[in-house]
């Protein structure tokens, strides 16, 4: 069996550890590898590494260090297939959907290369007389990385190719679920030249996690999860002296209005919905149909959910989605659909009954819609992270609003509709960081910041964008005088 390596000072090697973790291909339900779950002693280790190397990165001229994410860049282009692959068998994306998984990493990785522009910073003469005044932007030193499961190559990209152009070291601590496309990530990079200790990757379990978050050498921490998780991040962290950034959980509100157009409606939410097996905090799971959108909307979107064909993922390509990530959530998100069916709400989609035929063992939840949700449901309360839509139905946009405002989260919202007037209305009034009109996963683009509100983000700087800048650097200002030759010279009197 594949035993996972860290990757510390430029070496790899597998490392010591009371535990391991195994990895699933969930496609089949096969075990693929195992992962040592290390500790505080590889913490340790992987710090130290990092902190001795920051000084020689910190002073590679920008130019240098956008080099080598250039050549970085094009070999993530030349093993795109390669990552594809890996992603889909670990995880259960689709090949199309994993392609996008590194894509929308690529992007992060594009714009880190732009360093020497996005690291400028900013002057002024004669602030008083005689007296000018600039700033200049510096690294924090050593960062941190914790990725999720759901993306195992597009959120390491979104953290580490941007730590490292504004010259911090890094220690990217990927899911123990997805170890595998981390560690190709890693291998690409050194390929692209590098230099040892600047990025470590390590495996571990909550014991790595909390050796991160107290270690004095560690100055940043970047996460991507589960809210409670995101919070005892952030409170540990900050606690210890970190800047943390935290992204957490969605409740994912799409509201339909009446004139919404039909077919692009259902495409919209079909892939919202059910796209990436439903396991991403951008996933759009709950909808609200207003007025008669529903009479216009679900008999269509209810064939299309039925007819979707789920299966192995990583060598059948005409499987439209895959399985979710383990036995154990496939058997929460199956209990999630019947305790929602008990509570009263109408299974219009069933997904616990699909069978795969030639993976018996696969972790497979078909798509699911449950319609007349009312707020006092579970599942209207709980982040479900799977392959299932629910439905509430109101009369008005006023009321839809107000229901969606009521969430704890604040990722993502989502209106379908041909009205201006409906669609600036929603996008003032909804309270959520990322917004989509006629856009059912408004996932910002890499220049733009990853804005979840409320208990979907945790921290002052989002990940992405110019705010990914700032969190990832320091600003210095410096205020400055010039004499002429005597001038002001008290001893020369």
């Amino acid at each position: 069996m594949k035993v996972c390596r860290s990757f510390v000072g430029g070496e790899w090697f597998a490392a010591e550890a009371a535990e391991a973790g195994l990895v699933f291909n969930p496609s089949l339900g096969e075990v693929i590898a195992e992962v040592p779950l290390g500790g505080g002693e590889l913490v340790d280790q992987a710090v130290r590494s990092a902190h001795e190397a920051f000084p020689g990165w910190w002073e590679t001229p920008a130019v240098d260090r956008a080099n080598v994410l250039f050549r970085y860049k094009a070999l993530l282009e030349k093993h795109v297939d390669e990552l594809a692959l890996s992603i889909s068998t670990e995880h259960g994306k689709t090949i199309p959907e994993a392609r996008g998984d590194i894509r929308r990493g690529i992007q992060m990785v594009e714009y880190a290369c732009g360093a020497p522009a996005l690291l400028m910073g900013e002057s002024l003469e004669n602030v008083a007389r005689g007296i000018d005044c600039d700033s200049i932007r510096q690294p924090l030193g050593v960062c941190v990385g914790i990725t999720p499961f759901n993306f195992p190559a597009m959120v390491p990209l979104w953290m580490f190719p941007l730590a490292l152009a504004c010259g911090n070291t890094f220690i990217l601590k990927p899911s123990e679920k997805v170890p595998l496309t981390a560690i190709r990530l890693v291998e690409l990079l050194a390929e692209a030249g590098l230099p040892p200790g600047v990025l470590n990757l390590i495996h571990g379990g909550r014991a790595c996690v909390d050796a991160l978050l107290t270690h004095p050498l560690v100055r940043a921490i970047s996460f991507v999860g589960s809210t409670p998780v995101a919070r005892h991040i952030f409170e540990t962290g900050t606690h210890h002296g970190k800047r943390v950034q935290a992204a957490g959980g969605a409740k994912n509100f799409i509201l339909l209005m009446p004139d919404a157009t039909v077919n692009e409606t259902v495409r919209g939410l079909t892939e919202a919905a059910f796209g990436c097996a439903g396991e991403r905090c951008m996933s759009g799971s709950t909808a609200i149909a207003i007025g008669d959108a529903a009479k216009h909307l679900l008999p269509d979107l209810v064939n299309v959910a039925k007819s979707m064909r789920v299966g192995p993922t990583f060598n059948d390509p005409s499987s439209q989605m895959g399985p979710v990530i383990t036995a154990q959530h496939r058997d929460r998100v199956n209990e999630l659909i019947g305790v929602g069916a008990a509570e009263g709400a109408r299974v219009l989609a069933d997904g616990r009954s699909v069978k795969v035929a030639g993976a018996p063992k696969g972790f497979y939840v078909g798509p699911t819609i449950l319609d007349e949700i009312h707020s006092d449901m579970t599942v209207a309360r709980e982040e479900i992270f799977g392959p299932v839509l629910n439905v509430y139905r109101m009369d008005d946009l006023d009321s839809a609003i107000e229901l969606a405002n009521k969430s704890a989260y604040g990722n993502g919202a989502a209106i379908f509709t041909n009205s201006g007037r409906a669609a600036r209305e929603f996008k003032h009034r909804i309270r959520a960081g990322m917004v989509g009109i006629n856009v059912g996963v408004p996932a910002a683009m890499a220049f733009f910041p990853f804005s979840g509100w409320n208990e979907s983000f945790f921290g002052d700087l989002h990940l992405q964008g110019r705010e990914g800048v700032a969190f990832y650097t320091q600003q210095k200002v410096t205020t400055s005088r010039w004499f002429a030759p005597g001038e002001g010279d008290v001893w020369a009197r």
